[in-house]
């Protein structure tokens, strides 16, 4: 009944997105604080976590632990109790204004006792934790990698907790509340010290100013570590990695981390972009490869069709092309139009749907 009534107000999605923010805000006046002026890119993160949650709803050991990094992350925010109230209230008159005639007593009810295990599940993790809401963090250096991308590399005050694969909020001085997620592109060092790969995206107020104005010296705002990127090597299956640009960050991560064992699983890791330039780390996973033999590095640009050493097509493509990889567990980083092209493809090749793993906060 959830998917149903979704799927009725989705093509109204923006509109859906309006009325719930300004039904929050009358509601609970003190949670426009805590959201950016401009609410462009907020509404669509919206949408984005609603699909999200739709696509888990009935797959509970796959949503509740997105559930529970959701609730701590949110303590940045200073959410309490009567925030998750008034974000119920306000999702359901949303729903139910665009779902028309599909909006019946037992699909409110859906509604109503999904979203209920929704902010117990968050409420739970956020009052367990009992670590900092945010961690502070100074840039240390700011380096461009080529016109639209950048390396940065920041200083927490004190260790952030993450595991390889996943990622973390962010906020800049530069762009205050305008929250944004990125991958660690480093296994977690003895020293703290944490790398971003960030590329600018056309209109993305945050990404460009990180790229162009960011300075040593800054202090950022990190969030809590998020999601499900992550390599258990105890496992006795093999890995399968799919990095569309600057989604190799946390592949790279996790091979970082790897390559201190001797014994791992076999790793294999598609790296692709629109030309050879923008497979910008490619050299440096290349010299790992070289020294551990259980990983293999397969680049892949969609132009350049003379260039040699490299596959042609795009990672949808290229991935299909070798096999289904029915065996192996599978990670996918990158677009989100590349992360839909690339699991479609591999699912009607043969993959296992429970096998392939991604995140669903990419966008700038």
């Amino acid at each position: 009944m959830i998917r149903e009534s979704f799927a009725v107000v989705e093509p109204c999605a923006d509109e859906v997105a309006k009325f719930f923010y300004g039904m929050l805000f009358s509601l609970a006046p003190t949670t426009r604080d805590m959201f950016p002026v401009n609410m462009q890119v907020q509404r669509s993160r919206l949408l984005r976590a609603l699909v999200h949650v739709v696509q888990m709803v009935d797959r509970p050991d796959d949503l509740i632990p997105f559930l529970r990094q959701l609730g701590r992350d949110h303590r940045k925010f200073g959410v309490v109790a009567s925030h998750y109230e008034a974000v119920g209230t306000a999702l359901l008159a949303a729903i139910k204004k665009f779902a028309g005639k599909s909006w019946t007593p037992q699909v409110e009810r859906a509604w109503a006792e999904a979203y209920t295990i929704m902010a117990r599940s968050m409420q739970e993790a956020a009052a367990a934790d009992e670590g900092p809401a945010f961690w502070p963090a100074t840039v240390v250096e700011h380096k461009r990698l080529s016109w639209g991308l950048a390396m940065v590399r920041v200083q927490p005050d004190y260790p952030v907790p993450y595991l390889p694969g996943q990622y973390v909020s962010v906020e800049t001085p530069q762009r205050p509340r305008l929250w944004r997620y990125y991958s660690p592109a480093n296994a977690p060092r003895d020293d703290g010290t944490i790398e971003f790969h960030i590329r600018a995206v056309n209109g993305g107020w945050v990404s460009r100013s990180i790229v162009a104005h960011t300075q040593v010296g800054d202090q950022w705002r990190l969030g809590a570590p998020m999601g499900r990127l992550t390599v258990d090597r105890e496992s006795d299956r093999d890995i399968l990695m799919v990095a569309g640009g600057t989604g190799v960050s946390p592949m790279r991560a996790i091979v970082d981390n790897l390559a201190q064992w001797g014994e791992n699983p076999r790793v294999h890791l598609f790296v692709g972009g629109r030309t050879r330039e923008d497979l910008y780390d490619l050299e440096n996973l290349q010299r790992i490869a070289q020294s551990n033999p259980w990983l293999t590095v397969v680049p892949v640009v969609e132009s350049e069709p003379g260039l040699q050493g490299y596959e042609h097509g795009s990672l949808a493509d290229v991935v299909t092309r070798y096999g289904s990889w029915s065996d192996r567990e599978v990670l996918v980083c990158g677009s989100p139009a590349m992360i839909r092209a690339t699991v479609s493809r591999m699912l009607v090749a043969g993959t296992p749907l429970d096998h392939i793993r991604y995140d669903p906060f990419t966008l700038d």
